[in-house]
């Protein structure tokens, strides 16, 4: 008998488990598995290692579609499984399934290209998918750190004049990455990597000098870093290594009358065949419904007050 551990948020449980657990009784017909369950952990019990991974995944899709607020029906829930399980990211405890084509897209470039763009508003998974292939590869063996890095536009990159270490310095704006990693590994197990510095979390000006090999690199928020910071941070790619590149052209944060390295870098690398660029739209917005909705109210505000 295989067995495993899912943990659920505990104030999306019931929902998870459905009226009289209706939706737990259908992933286990459906994946042919039983599940019991003591507070707000679930094991799974099956007779092969396949079948209880397809009952979690279906599980952490269920607890997903909660989060964002979706209604559904037990008998919907077969419908949830996706027939590329090849596009499936296992990081850590937990299985991300893209949600979406974009997120597919954007998912098979970072499997399959060194460097990746990922294109598009806030709230449509980037840095969540992103993050997780990177625990996968480090989790297999691929590379072996993680190294994080956002331009600190906020602190005009004059982290000196900021009250503490480094670390202190850089935390707030690298906030949903930490997110993130605590999601996949437990925030134990994130620190004593970070102590280990197997993941590595640094502004953008600490990359110059360095060839980054054998490394997953991601650089969030990439629109509020300037052409000079974007070529320096391109080139410190190294042998070995994957690098992702993430940002919304249309909300950076620089000052007036600077340059943005994003755009520029996205003109002059796109027709790149090795280059992976997947551009999401709003419709790919995945966090609430309510935020879709909220993009696009801002957008043509905005595009009332220029005209």
């Amino acid at each position: 008998m295989h067995t495993q551990e899912i943990e659920l948020d505990v104030d999306t449980l019931a929902q998870v488990m459905g009226i009289g657990d209706g939706n737990l009784r259908e992933v286990e017909r459906v994946c042919d598995v039983t599940i019991s369950g003591s507070g707000n952990r679930l094991l799974v019990r099956g007779g092969s290692d396949r079948q209880v991974e397809q009952a979690v995944e279906l599980l952490q899709q269920v607890n997903q579609r909660v989060r964002h607020g979706e209604t559904f029906v037990p008998r919907e829930i077969p419908s949830f499984r996706s027939d590329a399980d090849g596009d499936v990211v296992r990081a850590g405890r937990k299985f991300v399934r893209p949600r979406n084509a974009s997120q597919q897209s954007y998912v098979r470039n970072l499997q399959e290209r060194e460097l990746t763009f990922g294109i598009g508003p806030a709230g449509t998974g980037k840095t969540y998918m992103a993050v997780a292939c990177a625990v996968e590869r480090l989790q297999r063996g691929v590379v072996d750190r993680i190294i994080i890095t956002r331009p600190a536009v906020e602190a005009g990159e004059k982290l000196g004049f900021l009250p503490g270490d480094l670390e202190e310095k850089v935390d707030p704006y690298l906030r949903p990455i930490y997110d993130a990693l605590h999601d996949f590994l437990g925030v134990e197990k994130v620190e004593k990597l970070m102590e280990k510095k197997t993941i590595e979390v640094a502004p953008i000006a600490f990359m110059r000098g360095r060839t980054l090999s054998s490394a997953f690199i991601l650089l969030d928020e990439a629109q509020n870093a300037t052409p000079s910071q974007m070529k320096m941070f391109l080139t410190r790619l190294g042998n070995g290594s994957t690098m992702a590149i993430n940002g919304d052209p249309t909300q950076t944060d620089l000052p007036a009358g600077v340059s943005q390295g994003l755009q520029q870098a996205i003109d002059i690398l796109r027709h790149i065949p090795e280059v992976g660029m997947t551009f999401f739209s709003n419709a790919d917005v995945v966090r609430h419904p309510l935020v879709s909705a909220i993009v696009q109210a801002y957008e043509h505000y905005e595009s009332g007050n220029k005209q």
